[in-house]
């Protein structure tokens, strides 16, 4: 359906009560005429899903465990509510693929926001994807299943809507014109922090983002640069990159959000104040624009720019990405899947801050994905599954 007719766009957002999902719901509440909610949906806050489906009245809300689920049909039956609350993984495809729909948030954090985005990219769907994991796990599956589908990707990841912002609406010329593209990253919590003190960090500290207002497994991501060895990942898929053009800077301000060095060595770069609200409104009306509610950036008072290199000391976890692109493919999903098992046991506190960096190192190393694994959604979370078992096997052994 077009973007300019008459009729709002209908939108699903897959993970509705996360930081990206509420942040959604704000932009699309400053633009009613443009937009209607037509599905959310939640890990396990029933009280903020509820509450959300009675304001924005969606047709659908899904829960993937049964039990949360009844609780939310009781939730809403003693308010009024009239949503219909579906519930399960199944769920969530069929909400990321109706016909009714126009556009997907796809924000569900880790693997199991791998097949709903594609179900969502095979119904040729406008695909706003914050859920990096989708293209971390199965990168040529899930950008074949984009092209094949005829959807619209569009990225939300801060840096990656940055360089889209940057490249002309007619993808085809992007080869002609980039070098090399480069993510800027905060630096975290832990830019000058003494690498020889970071065993002790908790997890609280670890989840103190300077410049972003983040969940708590992103914001651990962020600390040890995971997220954007992930990031590098993503951006080698999303704009058909060799790994070797894909870059990192540490830039502490966070107001450049990404650059595209070009051919002939011109620097393009998109500045915006830290809020996620601007590549969402982006991605909702591209090619149009969209009033965000982000404050703007007053150029007069920001402060100066400054650029670093990541220490590898201090950011391990970064170095990781090139390895795993230029490994067997499957190893990004095998590098994802030990991050995401690992972070969990940080967070829990049954593991070290700087151990996360062992148990991603050691699983990417030893664990060879098997032939044929990457070719279907399928085999892609069997090998997720293998890399999670092989992740807690070592994270045993390293607390034994």
């Amino acid at each position: 359906m077009s973007m300019n007719s008459t009729r709002p766009q209908r939108i699903s957002i897959l993970g509705s009560t996360g930081s990206i999902g509420t942040s959604t719901l704000d932009v699309l509440g400053r633009h009613p005429e443009r937009y209607e909610v037509f599905a959310l949906s939640a890990m396990s806050r029933v009280d903020e899903l509820a509450a959300q489906c009675l304001q924005w009245k969606p047709r659908f809300a899904v829960m993937p465990d049964a039990a949360l689920a009844r609780q939310l049909r009781e939730k809403l039956r003693e308010q009024g509510g009239h949503t219909e609350v579906l519930d399960g993984a199944r769920a969530l495809s069929d909400i990321s693929a109706h016909p009714d729909v126009d556009m997907v948030m796809a924000a569900i954090v880790g693997a199991a926001g791998l097949a709903p985005a594609l179900a969502a990219a095979r119904a040729g769907k406008r695909l706003l994807l914050a859920n990096k994991e989708a293209i971390v796990l199965g990168g040529a599956l899930f950008m074949r299943a984009v092209e094949e589908g005829g959807a619209t990707l569009l990225p939300v990841d801060s840096e990656h809507s940055a360089i889209f912002q940057c490249l002309p609406e007619d993808r085809k010329t992007w080869h002609q014109r980039i070098d090399h593209i480069v993510l800027t990253a905060s630096g975290g919590p832990f830019r000058q922090r003494d690498p020889a003190t970071l065993r002790d960090v908790t997890p609280d500290q670890a989840c103190a983002h300077p410049n972003w207002v983040m969940g708590r497994k992103i914001s651990v991501d962020s600390a040890t640069m995971m997220n954007k060895a992930l990031e590098v990942i993503e951006a080698r898929w999303l704009f058909d990159l060799k790994p070797e053009q894909v870059r990192v800077l540490i830039h502490p301000q966070s107001l450049i959000h990404s650059m595209v060095v070009c051919r002939d060595m011109s620097v393009l770069a998109q500045l915006g104040t830290p809020d996620m609200r601007v590549p969402i409104a982006y991605a909702l009306s591209f090619p149009e624009r969209i009033e965000s509610g982000a404050q703007r950036l007053d150029l007069l008072t920001c402060p100066s720019l400054s650029f670093e290199e990541a220490d590898e000391r201090r950011f391990p976890g970064l170095h990781l990405s090139w390895a795993a692109l230029r490994g067997a493919e499957g190893s990004t999903a095998v590098l994802n899947a030990a991050n995401e098992e690992a972070v969990a046991a940080f967070l829990a506190g049954s593991l070290r801050f700087d151990q996360i960096h062992q148990v991603n190192q050691a699983s990417l190393e030893q664990l060879q994905p098997e032939a044929g694994e990457c070719e279907s959604v399928e085999g892609l979370l069997a090998l997720d599954a293998r890399a999670r078992r092989h992740a807690q096997d070592l994270m045993k052994a390293i607390s034994a």
